[in-house]
């Protein structure tokens, strides 16, 4: 049997989960094609945004900056929806 080394039912733990969530809805959103694409962008944004926040939690440095990068493109193709 394996250790498990990641702690569990942490809030970090529940954001991951639920962030994942939402990344994994927007690609179905993005898959199919009946749903506008603004569906994909705002759960791709909250995804993105929640892994962001696990990556400041856990002092990754490669999970924020990526993250970060996600959330600006993210953040003009909302905008670029909304003018």
């Amino acid at each position: 049997m394996v250790n498990k080394v990641t702690p569990t039912n942490t809030v970090d733990w529940y954001i991951k989960w639920i962030a994942s969530g939402f990344v994994l809805l927007a690609v179905v959103c993005r898959s199919v094609e009946e749903i506008p694409n603004n569906f994909d962008l705002y759960f791709s944004f909250i995804g993105t945004l929640g892994w962001a926040y696990v990556g400041f939690l856990w002092h990754d440095r490669a999970i924020m900056i990526l993250n970060g990068i996600l959330l600006f493109f993210l953040t003009t193709g909302i905008l670029r929806l909304w003018l």
